[in-house]
């Protein structure tokens, strides 16, 4: 790449950074994951910077590289939940989820439990503001997927928001 188009990636990077870090930790859960994904996503962006002649399109291929790689990330046998016999007890002393269930800890910590695929379409849907058409383009899948997989995603979502709310009250 020439110096314009480094400036031009520069700019761009800077400008949304701190966008895609964030869009990154609510696919995740977890802020040290989002950093890695937020630069696996520039990364290929920065490789493909100077084939993009559409820059008004660089923010939905930016958001369909980490969907991917979100996705990709869960695939991997050596990260996924081990399940064990003994569920640990709650904590009897913490307030009950009917005056903590608003608060943010609590969706994305239901977020975590959600699939990947359908959390990836909760983000897009709900915290990116995306419609069906956008999230679909951003996933690679059919808006009839968008629309499963969302209606999928906040039955999860109510599930284990109710399971935790019969745990702990």
């Amino acid at each position: 790449m020439d110096q314009r188009d480094e400036d031009e990636f520069a700019e761009y990077f800077s400008a949304r950074r701190d966008a895609v870090r964030r869009t990154a930790y609510l696919l995740c859960g977890d802020w040290h994951k989002a950093d890695d994904l937020a630069q696996t996503a520039f990364v290929a962006l920065h490789r493909r910077w100077k084939k993009i002649r559409d820059r008004a399109a660089t923010d939905a291929y930016v958001r369909k590289t980490l969907v991917r790689a979100v996705i990709d990330e869960s695939r991997r046998p050596w990260r996924r939940e081990r399940q064990t016999e003994v569920m640990p007890e709650p904590m009897s002393d913490a307030p009950g989820l009917a005056e903590r269930v608003a608060t943010r800890e609590d969706l994305l910590a239901a977020l975590k439990e959600v699939p990947p695929k359908q959390r990836a379409v909760l983000v897009l849907r709900f915290f990116e503001g995306q419609d069906v058409t956008a999230a679909a383009k951003a996933l690679g899948c059919s808006e009839g997927n968008v629309k499963s997989q969302t209606a999928r995603g906040l039955a999860n979502l109510r599930e284990v928001l109710e399971r935790e709310v019969e745990a702990n009250g």
